[in-house]
């Protein structure tokens, strides 16, 4: 199952760049993503699967393979084990645009952000684009099976599952293929134990202020060690921070940035929650909700757009902010209810933050005005006005 607009946003990339680097974690279909890309070119492209021994042998002598296969798209999955190829990418790139050839040379897959963004910008500054390819969001899908998309996450073989049951057992297949066999690839040995405890605890605690000392109390770690670990999901593309706003209005304004687990099936995995039952009567259930909108959300950001929650030490507070150039911004709260109210502390926010557009996201199904003009909104309708602003 592969988003049109995620195939189509890639397509128009590759005609404008030497090189687009699609990221996102393990098997939320990036190489699925980049074999439907490849039926629709008139020339088939090249598949390389770096984990692959067979094809990483191919590359003993890269620039004379890439020569061979000049004029077709170059499909590189799982780049991070090879990162050395990025300096060669470079030099391929510009003696290919020196004798005239077109852009969409190379498209490249991989699973984790920090080391790849890293040698990607320093290596091919100018010559790729980026795409972060999520799972399915809720504008893909019947606006009927939101909460099994809710409930599932949105990997594709989670959220497709047969039923609940197969579903989890998925979920829980992968969090143990990651913590055995793909996070060792990254860094120092980390026991699995020790950060399945750390996954679980930011579960328990999703969307809750990041206490790095706290968590390394519970871990048996010191804070620095806690911090990498943490750093290492989020690198993986597994978590998310979300930065606190810090506008200069000489206000006490909360530093710590709240932390969420991106995908809303693998928080349920990491707590035992099998059902809708099982999740509608657990005490994470708003957390949870205001995860899966915010990931939902932020899919569909306009590019230059920056997000941000608001809190003040008074009681001033904002699910989300979301910034659009100088002269827009979106105060958004989110809410589980059918009949969402606000407090005085969202208001309060809002006239701290001068917000332009303020939204109530709910799980109805209906879009109305409410007062101090608010508008409460379906998650779907929020994000096209997004998309389109």
């Amino acid at each position: 199952m592969i988003p049109r607009n995620a195939q189509y946003e890639t397509i128009q990339l590759l005609e404008e760049f030497p090189a687009v680097a699609v990221l996102g974690p393990r098997q939320v279909g990036k190489t699925t993503l980049a074999e439907a890309i490849g039926t629709s070119l008139s020339t088939e492209p090249i598949y390389l699967d770096l984990e692959s021994p067979g094809d990483k042998a191919k590359l003993n002598d890269p620039e004379s393979y890439f020569e061979l296969h000049k004029g077709k798209l170059i499909i590189l999955d799982e780049i991070q084990r090879v990162p050395e190829l990025f300096q060669i990418l470079r030099g391929v790139i510009d003696k290919h645009r020196r004798q005239g050839h077109k852009n969409g040379q190379f498209l490249i897959l991989g699973s984790a952000s920090l080391d790849l963004l890293k040698q990607s910008s320093e290596s091919l500054a100018g010559r790729i684009a980026y795409k972060e390819l999520s799972g399915i969001l809720i504008s893909e899908i019947n606006r009927t099976d939101q909460d099994q998309l809710w409930l599932r996450g949105g990997f594709p073989d989670s959220f497709l599952a047969r039923n609940d049951q197969a579903s989890l057992r998925w979920r829980l297949n992968f969090i143990g293929t990651y913590l055995e066999r793909d996070v060792p690839q990254f860094g120092p040995r980390i026991p699995a134990t020790t950060l399945r405890l750390l996954w679980t605890m930011l579960a328990h605690s999703q969307g809750g202020q990041l206490n790095i000392a706290q968590i390394g109390a519970n871990l048996g770690v010191a804070a620095p060690t806690a911090k990498r670990y943490i750093e290492l999901l989020e690198d993986l593309l597994l978590i998310r921070t979300l930065r606190p706003w810090s506008g200069n209005l000489g206000k006490r304004l909360v530093k710590a940035p709240k932390i969420y687990i991106r995908d809303s099936g693998l928080t349920h995995a990491l707590l035992n929650i099998t059902s809708m039952d099982d999740l509608l009567g657990h005490p994470v259930i708003g957390a949870s909700w205001e995860g899966f909108i915010i990931e939902n959300l932020l899919s569909c950001m306009p590019i230059g757009a920056s997000a941000w929650f608001y809190r003040t030490s008074a009681g001033a507070e904002i699910d989300l902010v979301i910034e659009l150039g100088s002269n827009k911004r979106y105060a958004i709260e989110i809410k589980r209810s059918l009949t969402p109210t606000l407090s005085k502390g969202f208001h309060l926010g809002c006239e701290d933050v001068q917000a332009t557009h303020k939204f109530i996201v709910y799980s109805g199904k209906e879009r109305y005005p409410a007062a101090h003009d608010v508008t409460v909104i379906p998650l779907v309708d929020m994000m096209n006005e997004l998309k389109n602003s």
